[in-house]
């Protein structure tokens, strides 16, 4: 699969030639959450193809719009491009700090990916899976449905990542939300769920053996550990949630031109390397992980509308096991 989507987006894309410079915009500065071990790999052939250098500044998409904001502030423009999560993007568009890009490669990726008002592109799903300890549990002995988290086996054994009230947000949206709460607050009085704070720190765990199933952990992070041979693997309990990890340029952006290359990157050449890495691009040429589930997003809207609302709720149900 990885190849085929390989050939079938670069062999398709040339934008510039390699090593070509944008005009004057020899240089990008790029604002990104993405885990710092897997950004050479993405802005390495993104240099070479374009001779752009890209300095960059890495942090939580929470902390990175806290930034964006602070300088705007300020009337400092530095930030070129983002590469960050939706709903933070979605915060940045609302504040006006983003500018529509029209971009023919977007016909390339699957509904939903643009949104309305073309500031900002899906460019992968971060999806929200539970990943186990293979020595430690069986494959038969692992829950089929969240309410099998009540089963007294449970005890001791459970984690969830600090920050994903998104992630409860929407599985609230889609189980009903009184279900949800009473469910969980029910696991929670049971058997306890351990709060961790960072997904790569929470798969490490579950690798380690310390936390023997982990609620909520980016599907791409376990994958990549079974495949270098550590004890884990993964199963997705519905309903199936993720969130839009997204491109976008700022209004602002000092190096407009070399911007707007990294975006069409992002969403071509990008898109294979995505899949390279286990992460689950947005291209129409991708295959999903989960074919026969339907997979339920974020909604960036209703995340900032009731950010306040589902972080008391999410930490209201797990601060027991803190």
């Amino acid at each position: 699969m990885r190849r085929a989507l390989l050939a079938a987006i670069v062999g398709s894309t040339l934008l510039a030639q390699p090593g070509a410079a944008v005009g004057k915009d020899t240089a990008l500065t790029l604002y990104t959450s993405m885990p710092e071990k897997d950004l050479p790999a993405l802005v390495g052939p993104f240099e070479k193809k374009h001779g752009i250098t890209v300095k960059l500044w890495r942090a939580s998409s929470a902390k990175i719009l806290q930034r964006a904001l602070s300088e705007a502030g300020a009337r400092r423009f530095d930030v070129d491009a983002f590469l960050m999560s939706g709903p933070e993007l979605e915060a940045l568009h609302r504040e006006k700090l983003l500018q529509p890009i029209g971009s023919p490669h977007v016909k390339g990726l699957i509904p939903g990916a643009l949104r309305q008002h073309r500031e900002w592109v899906a460019v992968y799903l971060a999806i929200w899976v539970q990943a186990y300890n293979t020595r430690l549990i069986k494959r038969e002995e692992l829950p089929r449905t969240y309410r099998d988290l009540l089963e007294p086996r449970w005890k001791g054994k459970l984690g969830v990542e600090v920050g994903d009230y998104d992630w409860f947000a929407t599985l609230a949206a889609a189980m009903g939300p009184e279900q949800a709460l009473t469910l969980f607050r029910d696991v929670v009085a049971r058997n306890g769920v351990s709060v961790r704070q960072g997904h790569s720190l929470l798969t490490n765990l579950v690798v380690s053996g310390e936390v023997p199933l982990a609620l909520t952990v980016y599907r791409n992070m376990p994958e990549a550990a079974r495949r270098r041979g550590a004890p884990v693997d993964w199963i997705a309990l519905e309903p199936v949630v993720a969130r839009a990890n997204a491109v976008a340029v700022a209004r602002r952006a000092p190096r407009p031109e070399a911007a707007r290359r990294f975006y069409d990157f992002m969403i071509t050449d990008g898109q294979a390397l995505l899949a390279s890495m286990d992460y689950f691009p947005t291209s129409l040429a991708a295959r999903t992980p989960l074919p026969d589930r339907t997979i339920h997003l974020v909604d960036p809207a209703l995340v900032l509308d009731e950010r306040e609302k589902w972080t008391k709720t999410f930490e209201a149900i797990f601060r027991a096991s803190r």
